[in-house]
């Protein structure tokens, strides 16, 4: 069993919900802080958060869809780091993989990373939506574009969420040279150790709590 420090240490503490509030922020910042957990992960009009301490602020680009014009994820990108962001995790379009155009996927990244300056950029490449082959070559784009993670899911997409299989193959494609990050329906202890066992490193929560309680240090 992974220690509760060691999960604490990569986790995205997650408020995506469409009808957060203000409030809402607060109280995961304040959650955060006392979970010990690296990050809190929120949409871009909560930026910039509010005392967000030690902790690692990041938002959503093209969220959740991903079939947003490109020169609006950067501008949305270039926005958010200069509200505040410190990572950014954009959704690529789903439908430029699906059918194969992965020269105007990587173009998408491309522009996003470019607009990020130096701020981190995970790349949702909405894994259970695509095949094996398209998550390969999804993960590849990313890296080429710059990318610093891939990531499963936005945990929106009817299709599902995060699994350890999506996990491995991403891993295996990136190595030890990007990181990736498991989201989507990851909601028990087990679950999240079979991200981490599958090669994540970094899992977005939204139910932080509750697996940091299930762990003992």
């Amino acid at each position: 069993m992974t220690s509760r420090a060691e999960v604490a240490a990569i986790i995205d503490h997650t408020l995506l919900k469409p009808e957060a509030t203000p409030a809402d922020v607060e109280a995961l910042v304040t959650e955060a802080k006392e979970l010990g957990v690296l990050a809190i992960c929120v949409s871009p009009s909560m930026l910039p958060v509010t005392d967000p301490g030690e902790l690692v602020v990041a938002t959503v680009v093209g969220f959740p869809s991903g079939q947003v014009k490109p020169e609006i994820k950067a501008a949305e990108a270039a926005q958010a780091v200069s509200d505040g962001a410190d990572e950014v995790d954009m959704v690529i379009n789903i439908g430029q993989a699906i059918a194969g155009d992965f020269d105007a996927l990587e173009a998408d990244i491309r522009g996003v990373v470019d607009a990020s300056g130096s701020a981190l950029v995970k790349v949702i490449i909405e894994s259970a939506a695509l095949s094996d082959e398209q998550i390969v070559e999804a993960s590849r784009r990313a890296e080429a574009a710059g990318a610093g993670f891939v990531k499963t899911s936005t945990g929106f997409h009817p299709a599902g969420g995060a699994s350890a299989h999506a996990v491995s193959l991403m891993r295996e494609t990136v190595g030890d040279r990007l990181g990736v990050k498991a989201s989507g329906g990851i909601r028990t202890v087990d679950a999240a150790e079979e991200m981490i066992a599958a090669g994540a490193s970094r899992l977005g929560l939204s139910g932080s709590k509750v697996i940091l309680d299930g762990l003992s240090d």
